[in-house]
């Protein structure tokens, strides 16, 4: 199966892949800082893309970084690997880091191309399979077999048995006395690109990545605030910071840069595309954008400029007509 020998060739093997199975990739890895490598869409599906040779390399800082800008994108963070210490990934397990998949090469090759998800799954007590704990209670109901025998074939507890039911994870051995018992198909496949990663253990869940006001400027944040919009400031980021509508129908989000306009040129073509794929809007919001009205093609709106349009629709319209303007 596809493998790569280092992080260039990984980075290279795994755009490849993608944009062969209909993604639009943009590719930031040589910019810094930022947490991933690719973004990528392909339809309704939005992935932000790491790619280690080492998947212990994911610290539980990045880790909660990538879930955090996941959720405020409505993107997948997705780790692309070659092994775990000395151990090659295997192509049908999917690994977790800190409540992040992990893929192998030829795992996400399996799954984009041939259309078969990984049936195992890596935990700290080893790999596991995902039980159908809909299709086990059918079975065990129709063969009129209560929880303590069915603990019994499996060589289980109770309790245990329970779990299978809701869905949880069980040796391979066990799934096969179970489905021989049952004469029934136990085994659910994994979804690498469910938005939820469910495989973190319960210290990995905590906290959403890193907020506060750092060094955006407060006085920005609050005529945001105040004007309806929530705002998430990033770090380590190609942006400075995520905002979205608090009302329910606010869809878009807005990616945000701030400074000088003199400092903003640099960025102004990586907000563009990483804002095309995530089907957003970017802009610049500077103390004073003297004639500018866009930075390379990203709007500019000044400070005075933002307390003046404080309701969310008269924002988005600004920005979106000085967008027609390019």
């Amino acid at each position: 199966m596809p493998s790569f020998t280092d992080r260039e060739s990984g980075m290279a093997k795994v755009r490849r892949l993608l944009e062969r199975t209909g993604f639009f990739v943009f590719d930031l890895h040589h910019f810094r800082p930022t947490p991933f490598d690719l973004i990528a869409r392909r339809d309704s599906t939005l992935l932000l893309v790491k790619v280690l040779k080492n998947v212990d390399a994911l610290g539980p800082q990045d880790a909660r970084l990538l879930r955090m800008l996941g959720e405020e994108l409505g993107a997948v963070p997705l780790v692309v690997g070659r092994s775990t210490g000395t151990q090659a990934l295997d192509d049908t397990v999917l690994y977790s880091r800190h409540g992040v998949g992990i893929l192998s090469l030829g795992g996400l090759e399996d799954y984009l191309v041939e259309g078969v998800p990984p049936f195992l799954f890596s935990s700290p007590g080893g790999k596991f399979i995902r039980v159908d704990g809909p299709a086990l209670r059918r079975a065990r109901l129709e063969h009129n077999l209560s929880l303590g025998a069915m603990a019994e074939i499996a060589g289980v507890s109770r309790r245990t048995i329970q779990l299978y039911e809701q869905g949880g994870g069980a040796e391979a051995e066990v799934v096969r006395r179970l489905e021989e018992a049952l004469s029934a198909t136990l085994a659910a496949p994994l979804e690498p690109f469910d938005v939820e990663v469910r495989l973190r253990s319960p210290e990995e869940g905590e906290g959403r990545g890193e907020r506060g006001p750092g060094p955006f400027p407060p006085e920005v944040l609050h005529e945001l605030g105040e004007s309806g919009w929530e705002v998430t400031v990033t770090v380590r980021t190609p942006f400075d910071a995520l905002a979205r509508e608090e009302r329910p129908r606010g869809r878009d989000v807005v990616i945000l840069g701030t400074g000088s306009l003199d400092q903003l040129g640099r960025r102004s073509r990586l907000l563009l595309e990483i804002s095309r794929v995530a089907e957003g809007l970017s802009v610049f919001l500077v103390p004073d954008r003297g004639s500018r009205t866009d930075v390379e093609g990203v709007p500019v709106v000044s400070f005075p400029e933002l307390r003046r349009h404080s309701d969310p629709d008269e924002l988005r319209e600004l920005l979106r007509e000085r967008l027609r303007r390019r």
